[in-house]
């Protein structure tokens, strides 16, 4: 099979390359924006350094191929919110780009990175893939502008796809330096150097983290099969982030005393997926606790 992934060079883009590299033609696209050619290095794989922005280029590199998994976006909240434009253009402009040359060129299978974002902060707990969306950031707003893109691209044109809803996904990869970086790549390193991390808020705010193995299982699940629709992709439970920040010290034998600051615009007070649907129809289940996926993440940090 040959396989294109957008975003390939990424975080969650290079796990996906490095599951599939082994036994199929892969084509990595990444303008590395904020990818690193350093996670996709020893893969056999063909890698592009394009944009998707590019419609002309995607045509002509989707040819041949079996499926797309679409994981190219700029992925911070706060950074959507400080300037929305370059967000709506790699995420809902790049996405159209994307569904189109696979239309075009006959690709059997898109598979469509969202976020738990599209949910807001609506308090009815767990989210199910049937509640109303209500984003808080442009963010948001352009994960559920491609997830309709998607639904429309089906029905109109017999396009397959699959949206996948992650809820904050973490593992080794992700980059903490970036002041848009997600909480635990950050809160790993400071504890490691035995430096304070900084919570938004209270620290009672709850997420559901999802180790990034879970979300791969989930991607490659998608693409096989011919079930289409939006589903999330979570582990299903919930944490705070003061525990998060306990778990992290305890693991790494670390304590340091924690920082707080007033919340961020944007971010949602509460988190938790129901994952009935993707369990019941692609057979998907969580290998990884927060803790165990916590582990791992720690060990790759320490040997950097």
């Amino acid at each position: 099979m040959k396989y294109i992934i957008t975003g390939g060079a990424g975080f969650i883009g290079s796990h996906i390359a490095e599951s599939l590299a082994s036994n199929h033609e892969v084509v990595v696209i990444d303008n590395l924006f904020s990818g690193k050619i350093e996670n996709i290095n020893n893969l056999p794989i063909i890698f592009e350094n394009r944009s998707i922005t590019d419609l002309a280029f995607l045509k002509r590199i989707f040819e041949g191929a079996d499926g797309v998994f679409h994981q190219a976006a700029i992925t911070s909240v706060p950074r959507s919110v400080k300037d929305p434009l370059p967000t709506n253009e790699a995420n809902i402009t790049g996405t159209l780009n994307v569904l189109v040359a696979a239309k075009e060129m006959n690709v059997r299978k898109v598979v469509f990175a969202s976020s738990s974002s599209v949910y807001g902060d609506t308090p009815v707990l767990p989210k199910t893939e049937s509640m109303t969306p209500n984003p808080l950031s442009p963010y948001g707003i352009s994960k559920l502008t491609g997830e309709q893109y998607c639904r429309v691209f089906s029905e109109l044109y017999g396009l397959k796809t699959v949206a996948l809803r992650y809820f904050n996904v973490f593992g080794p990869r992700q980059d903490p330096k970036s002041e848009y970086s997600a909480v635990i790549p950050k809160f790993i390193t400071r504890i490691l150097k035995h430096e304070s991390p900084t919570i938004y808020g209270d620290g009672e705010q709850t997420r559901d983290f999802t180790y990034v193995k879970d979300v791969v299982q989930a991607n490659i699940r998608a693409m096989e099969s011919d079930v289409q629709g939006i589903f999330n992709v979570a582990y299903c439970q919930r944490i705070t982030l003061n525990s998060l920040a306990s778990f992290i010290m305890e693991i790494t034998g670390n304590t340091v005393p924690v920082l707080y600051d007033p919340p961020r615009p944007g971010d949602i007070r509460d988190s938790l997926a129901d994952i009935g649907r993707i369990q019941n129809e692609l057979k998907y289940k969580p290998g990884y606790t927060v803790k165990t996926g916590l582990e791992e993440t720690i060990t790759w940090y320490q040997n950097q």
